[in-house]
């Protein structure tokens, strides 16, 4: 499907660029409001349904037959815009919960889990998004469509599947009255071994998001 075909039903909200970029937009609008730190105690929650609701978009990318962009080069966006404000910021809101474990590939057998952040995984896709909104809003509908799909494929779609895992754990853990091992000690730059990830937990206790979730901590 040609920008042409696609941006003449642009303002269609049955159409399937509109309801993309829709749901892109969202997810960048809120995760820039929870960076500001208004509201730190419902990030974890809010991020939680914020992600979930864009990995729904990325479903219907990643199901979608392959989207050809029309020119062979992609056209020059100019410098692309700077995240790490927005990591820093998230990380604030999110220690001392921001590092977890994580599987790359499940399909591919590692020695250990390795460290990641929430916070990092949240800026990565930011930026995958926002270059692809930026040819959007250029009029390059196909472009955006083309980006969005394979950068969901190479990059987001399994960098926000694991920051989901991880959101959905710390919520369940409060839901269940099951306190949080404390993280102090894993940090992204170390190798750990699996036994050596159980070693450095500690205790993080829940009560960092149950307030929010409305949920009374166990005695």
């Amino acid at each position: 499907m040609s920008d042409a075909t696609l941006n003449t039903v642009k303002d269609d909200p049955n159409d399937f660029a509109v309801q993309i970029s829709d749901q892109v937009e969202s997810f960048l609008v809120a995760v820039a409001e929870v960076a500001k730190g208004d509201e730190p105690d419902s990030a974890v929650p809010f991020l939680l349904l914020e992600v979930s609701q864009l990995l729904l978009a990325g479903g219907r990318l990643g199901a979608h037959e392959d989207i050809v962009p029309d020119e062979r080069y992609e056209p020059d966006l100019g410098p692309e815009p700077d995240v790490d404000d927005l990591r820093q910021k998230l990380a604030r809101i999110l220690d001392p919960i921001d590092v977890y474990s994580e599987v790359f590939d499940p399909y591919e057998p590692r020695k250990a889990p390795v460290a990641c952040r929430i916070s990092d995984d949240l800026a990565d896709v930011m930026a995958d998004l926002r270059h692809g909104m930026a040819h959007y809003r250029a009029g390059r509908t196909t472009e955006a469509l083309w980006w969005w799909q394979f950068s969901y494929f190479s990059n987001w779609g399994s960098t926000a599947s694991g920051a989901l895992r991880a959101l959905q754990s710390l919520v369940a853990h409060v839901r269940l009255n099951q306190p949080l091992d404390d993280l102090d000690g894993l940090d992204t730059d170390e190798d750990l071994t699996e036994d050596a990830l159980a070693e450095v937990a500690g205790q993080v206790m829940a009560e960092e998001i149950a307030g929010p979730l409305g949920i009374r901590t166990a005695k």
